[in-house]
């Protein structure tokens, strides 16, 4: 089920939730990039451009690539909402627009993200992984340009969870570019409703995964190239913040 061409093999469309906030120049470069590579291999998509609130004018640059590419689809927020209500705005949009056996996957608008990493992610869900994580935390991986500090909250949040909340195949509980079996996503949604993404700033995407535990997902993780050395702008996180927010959402699942 998971030889050969995907694209050409399944049936399944492929669903990829872009929240993106003051990533103008950036989408410039990821958005062809992700065009060139899912037509490369045949793959069936749908792009989800959630723009939260920019002002740097992403909506207009995302309206520009969807005249040309009907695949591509902007959902604006006329506030700045957050990563978490972004990503969650992006779930119901996907899901509304897919059937069972799609997949659906998330991933950072800012190009550090690269895109030829979906065609395996996708791979490993068809050959009946549910979860599918790009994990800098297996052989293979490669990050440049990531300050030491984020460096040192991920290393130290990935340990934490892992003993914690384990989950068998799973290392990386941080990394927001992943790939989902749909059926999944409605199935923890079904269950959370309008709590399954609840959790502010992006901790919310460390409690996706807790969510989804409690179905016992079969989890794979393939070694992720980080670039942030590509990226375009200034990085998005308070490490602080968001230091914080982990700490009170490991005491709240405890």
């Amino acid at each position: 089920m998971g030889s050969g061409n995907i694209g050409k093999d399944e049936k399944n469309m492929i669903h990829i939730v872009l929240p993106a906030f003051n990533e103008a120049e950036s989408l410039k470069v990821l958005l062809p990039e992700l065009i060139r590579t899912l037509k490369a291999e045949r793959l069936q998509y749908k792009i989800y451009v959630i723009d939260d609130g920019s002002l740097d004018g992403t909506s207009k640059i995302v309206k520009d690539f969807s005249r040309r590419f009907p695949q591509i689809k902007l959902i604006a927020h006329k506030i700045n909402k957050g990563l978490a209500e972004t990503i969650n705005t992006g779930f119901k949009e996907a899901l509304r627009k897919s059937k069972n056996g799609d997949i659906l996957i998330t991933m950072d608008a800012d190009n550090t993200h690269l895109p030829g990493l979906i065609v395996r992610m996708a791979r490993l869900i068809n050959e009946g992984n549910d979860i599918v994580i790009s994990s800098r935390f297996v052989s293979g991986s490669r990050v440049r340009g990531v300050p030491i500090s984020r460096r040192l909250l991920s290393l130290a949040a990935g340990m934490i969870f892992k003993i914690l909340f384990p989950i068998s195949g799973v290392k990386d509980y941080t990394c927001g570019f992943r790939a989902y079996r749909v059926d999944l996503i409605k199935k923890g949604m079904g269950i959370y409703k309008d709590k399954f993404i609840s959790e502010k700033g992006f901790s919310c995407m460390v409690d996706i995964l807790l969510k989804l535990r409690r179905l016992d997902p079969i989890c794979a993780e393939v070694p992720m190239i980080l670039r942030y050395d590509l990226k375009k702008g200034k990085s998005k996180m308070d490490v602080g913040k968001t230091i914080t927010e982990t700490l009170k959402l490991i005491l709240k699942r405890l």
